[in-house]
């Protein structure tokens, strides 16, 4: 019998693999939709090679309303709390945030990552061999001499781990032999992540984050609506390719992903699907973005929007005005 989003793959080597495969997709979508001009990242060049063929223009909006969603979200966290927090990127794959906040002096006390041991390595030997990204780490360091080596990196403000999101004691072991400080108010931010793990891995997840945290926001970006047929469509299509979604039993209504933080500590939760949160970005951006390629599927960038949302959960007993934070 084959097997279905809700089973645990046979072959867990085979189901890892396939997931680290969608870093690849996603830096490639990134990259090419940079390129055209959807938004700037002066970084991502460093990490992904310029793709051959064009994106779907419906792909590249999708991302640029991903990448706005999830960066305003941020951004008012780190207004709130005067950066005077620390972030936490679940499965941050080759993404360029530490060096977009060091530009825009927003960052972080300190800014965390954490990947599969391969993705972890591959970052790290980048930024070892570019000097446009090893600078800005540098620049931010004080104190001690930094850390680097194949799979890790500690340097005073920006930190890269290696490790496996389903073990948790190693997790939090790695987490503070970097400087992890759980008095601080912590941001955690998961892009198609959770959907990749059984819900009991993400419950436990989340729980372990409500619960390490004197004062936390959790951002996540994923699939929603997911029992429809487009859904099944989707989730037959990573099947394809050996990336089963264990996690899609969360991921079948707004009102599933706003539960699973209700259950698991959360003091709030909000979601929106993207077509939402594309209708609340500057309409002078949008109307700018819109004119780089012609869409000639309107109806499909709105199924496709549909499908994935944004969730943002807080616990404030500090009284901080986390729960204000919103789209």
């Amino acid at each position: 019998m084959a097997a279905t989003s809700r089973e645990p793959p046979r072959d867990a080597d085979v189901y890892d693999e396939a997931v680290r495969g969608t870093c690849d997709d996603a830096s490639l979508c990134k990259r090419y939709a940079v390129s055209v001009g959807y938004w700037k990242d002066p970084y991502i060049e460093y990490f992904v090679r310029q793709p051959k063929e064009r994106k779907a223009p419906e792909i590249s909006r999708g991302y640029y309303a991903r990448v706005q969603g999830v960066s305003q979200l941020l951004t008012a966290f780190l207004k709130k709390t005067e950066c005077n927090c620390q972030i936490i990127n679940l499965g941050a794959g080759l993404d360029t945030l530490f060096w977009k906040l060091k530009d825009e002096n927003l960052l972080p006390k300190k800014y965390f990552e954490v990947d599969f041991p391969t993705i972890a390595t591959r970052k790290i030997h980048n930024i070892k061999s570019k000097p446009p990204l090893s600078k800005p780490i540098m620049e931010s360091h004080s104190g001690e001499s930094l850390l680097i080596d194949a799979h890790s990196l500690d340097s005073s403000r920006y930190a890269i781990i290696a490790a496996d999101l389903r073990e948790l004691p190693k997790l939090e072991e790695s987490l503070k032999k970097c400087s992890l400080d759980p008095h601080l108010p912590t941001l955690l931010v998961a892009e198609c992540v959770l959907i990749y793990m059984t819900p009991e891995h993400s419950s436990c997840l989340l729980r372990w984050a409500s619960s390490t945290f004197s004062a936390a926001m959790f951002i996540n970006y994923e699939q929603v609506n997911m029992a429809d047929r487009f859904g099944q469509i989707m989730i037959e299509n990573l099947q394809s390719r050996q990336c089963n979604l264990v996690g899609v039993e969360d991921c079948k209504t707004l009102e599933t992903q706003r539960a699973r933080f209700l259950a698991n500590g959360w003091e709030t939760a909000n979601t929106m699907d993207m077509m939402k949160v594309y209708s609340r970005l500057p309409p002078a951006d949008v109307k700018r973005i819109e004119a780089l390629e012609f869409l000639d599927e309107k109806e499909l960038l709105e199924q496709l929007m549909q499908h994935y949302c944004l969730c943002w959960a807080t616990k404030d007993p500090c009284r901080l005005g986390l729960a204000e934070i919103g789209l």
